[in-house]
């Protein structure tokens, strides 16, 4: 059973929480249930969230995944919001103030700050792990140092090197 260690240093805490990702993949092969205790690590890690979750590429489209937060947008098309930017470009994208995001899907109004990450499977995004904020510039590099380690666990599991 999980039982989480926390400590009030920041960086410890990513540790911490790094770790027990690697655990996660240790233990499980089913990539539904990683992501939905990967979505719930790092709501319970990274503080100031009002959301935590995965969506999935299919086709054209990114779908839900698993998440911790308020329901959703269930599809985001291609190219759109600040998922879809992170697709196209194959990269992170942190952003302070989504409100100033040209093109941004308001999926929970109370959304300031945005992080996204994509992972990928044989060389091609495969889906994407998105932090929502209430607070504006709230993400780090620091941090999202630590959550691109956390999608290179997903894209090596994709790869059936776990």
């Amino acid at each position: 059973m999980f039982k989480p260690i926390k400590s009030d240093d920041t960086k410890t805490n990513y540790l911490f929480m790094l770790e027990s990702a690697r655990a996660f993949f240790k233990d499980e092969n089913d990539l539904i249930a990683l992501l939905a205790n990967l979505s719930a690590l790092i709501k319970l890690y990274i503080g100031d969230l009002n959301w935590a979750g995965f969506y999935l590429l299919k086709g054209t489209e990114l779908v839900l995944g698993p998440f911790q937060g308020l329901p959703a947008c269930v599809r985001i098309v291609h190219g759109k919001g600040v998922c879809g930017k992170a697709v196209l470009e194959g990269k992170t994208i942190m952003v302070a103030n989504v409100h100033e995001f040209p093109g941004h899907i308001a999926c929970d109004s109370a959304s300031v700050s945005e992080l996204v990450i994509p992972f990928f499977k044989d060389g091609k995004v495969y889906g994407v792990l998105d932090l929502d904020s209430p607070l504006p510039d709230r993400f780090t590099e620091m941090e999202a140092g630590y959550l691109e380690k956390i999608a290179d666990l997903l894209t090596e599991f994709l790869s059936g090197k776990k």
